[in-house]
């Protein structure tokens, strides 16, 4: 078991202001048997400590007369913790073992001001400090220079998505291979290889060995020849003389593991972006087919206007497919999020005092983050140059120690 201590901080002082009810009291800060900090007066003295190892944080005090431990049913003690915001908890402590513990979680931040009451052989006494950690106080000038911005964290809707890799290919019924209706030969090709060319435009001329006429291959399509696999004075039979292919519209090839394919479902909105993000087009997912691969992949399909011609066949992709729109309580921006004791936390503004909120956080829409606990709605949180704050809290330190 170890024993996490809270550091108490003396009121415009820096030490502890220990004052029982007859009013008087001395500064000091001792260390006690179990490595909290130790609040004496006259013969009597109590230990205070924060717990939470394999727990939820809790309070556990060790209550001493002349150095003895007295036995915490005898006890009867009662706290305080007044943190920023107005927000008051409330603590009472039941005895365990061979000392009292808090019937209610300490919860984060521990950062407050402390108020102890104890009642001893009919003697009563009072403590008070301050416990602050992840705090900073900056002035409002200092705040505009720093341009620092906050928001109001409240309820929002958030577009949940999911991240697909794919590649354009092109649909099955966009690719033309023309042959020669007739056995003859090949008289004369009138078109080339990457040579775009129109519905109805002539192809090549071919000669009907048989009627000994000629007659004309002409262009099904609007699009681009991709490939010629004759030449003039060739035998024209049954093989492919020229493939066309129409690159107006072209397919999203999408590569979903076991996780993705069960968000995913046909109507799907899409927006897919090249991986240098030139362009962002949407689409929505036509076809999601019943078998994955051998690498466990199965294969969504979209298909895409390429009027303009930038989507490239064989060119890699990404698509951030629409899963699920929903709207929660509370949400932070992305931007707002900082790290404090490997905790994920945003920066609360309680006017010219800043202080960490620690966060349970759920759902991302990329831009703002669904948070399930840590912090309440309307709480002012700073949104811009949080990282500033981070900085000054880090070298002020922090208070409560881990």
């Amino acid at each position: 078991m170890r024993y996490l201590v809270l550091v108490l901080v003396l009121i415009c002082s820096t030490g502890f202001l220990l004052a029982s009810e007859e009013g008087h009291g001395e500064t000091l800060e001792v260390k006690g048997p179990h490595g909290g900090n130790l609040l004496e007066d006259k013969e009597f003295s109590i230990e205070v400590t924060i717990f939470e190892a394999g727990v939820p944080a809790e309070m556990r005090l060790f209550v001493y007369r002349n150095g003895q431990l007295l036995d915490p049913k005898k006890l009867k003690v009662r706290g305080r913790l007044d943190r920023l915001g107005g927000v008051v908890d409330e603590l009472t402590f039941i005895p365990e073992k061979d000392y009292l513990v808090s019937e209610q979680t300490v919860v984060e931040p521990h950062s407050f001001d402390v108020t102890l009451e104890a009642e001893v052989k009919n003697e009563r006494y009072h403590w008070r400090y301050q416990n602050h950690e992840g705090r900073a106080e900056i002035s409002q000038r200092l705040q505009e220079l720093s341009a620092i911005e906050t928001e109001v964290i409240g309820e929002r809707r958030l577009t949940i998505s999911d991240t697909l890799f794919g590649v354009i290919s092109v649909p099955t019924d966009n690719r033309y291979s023309i042959h020669a209706p007739y056995q003859g030969l090949v008289k004369k090709l009138h078109v080339g290889i990457g040579e775009t060319v129109k519905k109805g435009q002539r192809l090549a001329t071919l000669h009907n060995t048989q009627t000994l006429q000629d007659y004309y291959l002409n262009s099904p399509v609007d699009g681009e020849v991709t490939d010629v696999f004759a030449n003039t004075g060739d035998k024209a039979t049954e093989s492919v003389l020229l493939e066309i292919i129409d690159f107006s519209q072209v397919w999203v090839e999408l590569s979903a593991f076991p996780e993705n394919i069960e968000r995913l479902d046909v109507g799907q909105k899409l927006s897919i972006y090249d991986l240098h993000q030139h362009q962002r087009v949407g689409s929505k997912i036509s076809y999601i087919a019943p078998q994955m691969t051998g690498g466990h992949i199965a294969r969504a399909r979209a298909l895409l206007d390429n009027s303009d011609g930038h989507w490239r066949p064989g060119m890699h992709i990404k698509a951030d497919v629409e899963i699920k729109n929903k709207t929660v309580p509370l949400a932070i921006k992305s931007s707002a999020l900082q790290s404090f004791r490997e905790m994920p936390v945003v920066f609360a503004q309680f006017e010219n005092t800043f202080e960490v909120r620690m966060l349970e956080l759920g759902e991302t829409d990329g831009e703002y983050i669904e948070v399930l606990g840590g912090i309440k709605a309307g709480t002012k949180y700073v949104v811009g140059n949080s990282f500033l704050l981070k900085a000054e809290v880090l070298k002020d330190g922090a208070s409560h120690d881990h």
